[in-house]
């Protein structure tokens, strides 16, 4: 399964501001690409990002809508009633880090427990979300997943978030948590050393059931996992996502006009040259390429 966090991370890329027709467009080109859910609420922001969620709603789409929420924040309960009424699911958040509020365990487990019990009067579709999981200790992310599995929480979403691991590790965690729970499992990459694409590979291979993706990689710092890159790695490897890979050109071009980010020449899938060769031993057999 394929989330496409464009229009959530993609507005923390600096001078990157998507207008509201610009988002309806980019939504449009999703649901046409058949991507099945998308993250339209970031937490922290929900005031900024719940206008466009209702507009969405208007639109008629097949695409599913998501949003965050801050399990700690003083205004959690609040956005929870107003994110129930907007979009289709949301997932609590709850870093994982002891480097991260609130840093005792068993603070971090009964708070994300008490605010898993208050979601569920309210809607069906609540998952939970772990920042820093590649960076904690994995004994209290397996303990807290099963506490969230226990509570009720319909998904699980592992994020490394500072983007260090490497797809050993990625491997490593999903496989081990993959054994601990049975609701679905997610995998949110950032790419600071260039791995999103292959950690995104590595968690698929490990036994999640989605990962998180931005068109042209959009994100926070270095971005994240690029839907296109993701997306056609999956279709080579074997694992179906469902998407439409002649829609991928398009909807990667509207994004870098809306925001402002040109695509490299050297980008992979739908960088310029990747169809060009200068050796003459290539252009012997250019289909080996």
């Amino acid at each position: 399964i394929i989330r496409d966090s464009t229009l959530r991370e993609g507005l923390d890329v600096p001078r990157v501001a998507f207008s509201m027709d610009q988002r309806l467009r980019i939504a449009r080109l999703l649901d046409q690409a058949r991507v099945p859910e998308i993250e339209v609420v970031a937490p922290g922001k929900i005031a900024r990002d719940l206008p466009f969620a209702g507009k969405l709603k208007e639109q008629g789409l097949r695409i599913r809508t998501s949003g965050l929420v801050y399990s700690f924040s003083p205004r959690c309960k609040e956005d929870v009633v107003r994110l129930s009424g907007c979009l289709d699911r949301f997932d609590i958040l709850m870093p994982v880090s002891e480097k991260r509020r609130p840093r005792d365990r068993n603070t971090k487990t009964s708070l994300l427990q008490e605010m898993l019990d208050f979601s569920l009067q309210h809607t069906a579709e609540v998952g939970v979300g772990f920042p820093h999981s590649t960076q904690a200790d994995p004994e209290f992310l397996q303990e807290i997943s099963q506490a969230s599995e226990e509570k009720g929480a319909r998904r699980i979403v592992i994020y490394d978030t500072n983007g260090t691991a490497d797809h050993t590790e990625v491997y490593e965690l999903i496989k081990r948590l993959r054994r601990t729970v049975d609701v679905p499992l997610f995998f949110h990459a950032h790419n600071d050393l260039g791995l999103a694409t292959a950690n995104s590979l590595a968690a698929v291979h490990a036994g999640a059931d989605g990962l998180d993706t931005t068109v042209n990689g959009l994100g926070d710092r270095a971005g994240n996992a690029s839907f296109e890159q993701v997306v056609m790695v999956l279709h080579l490897k074997g694992f179906s996502a469902g998407i439409s890979l002649g829609d991928l050109k398009e909807l990667s071009e509207v994004v870098a006009e809306a925001s402002g980010v040109e695509i490299p020449g050297l980008a992979p899938i739908l960088g310029e040259h990747v169809a060009t060769h200068k050796s003459p031993g290539h252009l012997e057999i250019p289909e080996l390429f």
